[in-house]
């Protein structure tokens, strides 16, 4: 029975990598993965999935108007798929993610998304909140702050490289940008 699943967390906690590995241990078995990803996220290289320990895969980009149920069904046409993969799932729109849901509904293929829950801000992003309220099944990938407890939000540095608490919600970077961190040391960190 196919299911829409989130597997979200903080940054650096390995979501694109275990995407990537999943999407192996299909392909050693035989089955065709279809993987997407945002057309502006090109940190991997222009239409590839990387993670930090240097994997990548090539995938499907699709832009912020792009029906998703529309790419998914064109690609059933030519064979089918064990699984829809997205990485950096909160980039998604709020329809987009209705398009997910769609495909497993309606197409019985089962779509995993991988993403963050919170922006810098330690607010939702609007793919996030709503795979928060349409998964059928969630998965929180934990990784740490630097003092030892679970990191569940980020900061994103400024040049100086001190907390920014303003900017738009959606900016692509890395390590150089980030920084994942608990509660209090977000807090602490951005003054809140």
């Amino acid at each position: 029975m196919a299911k829409l699943y989130f597997h979200y967390s903080t940054m650096n906690a390995g979501k694109s990598t275990l995407l990537l590995q999943a999407a192996h241990n299909y392909q050693e078995m035989g089955m065709d993965c279809f993987l997407l990803t945002a057309d502006f996220d090109d940190r991997a290289g222009e239409g590839k999935i990387g993670s930090r320990i240097g994997f990548a895969k090539s995938a499907t980009t699709y832009g912020t108007n792009d029906d998703l149920f529309a790419l998914i069904e064109d690609r059933l046409t030519q064979g089918p798929i064990a699984c829809v993969m997205v990485d950096e799932a909160q980039w998604m729109s709020k329809a987009q993610v209705w398009q997910l849901a769609r495909a497993v509904d309606d197409l019985g293929v089962p779509v995993m998304c991988y993403g963050l829950r919170v922006d810098f801000r330690g607010e939702l992003f609007p793919g996030s909140a709503t795979l928060l309220a349409l998964a059928d099944e969630m998965r929180e990938v934990r990784t740490i702050c630097h003092c030892g407890k679970k990191a569940t939000m980020v900061i994103r540095k400024g040049a100086d490289g001190k907390a920014v608490t303003d900017g738009a919600q959606v900016q692509v970077g890395g390590n150089e940008t980030y920084l994942s961190l608990c509660r209090r040391h977000w807090r602490e960190e951005t003054g809140t």
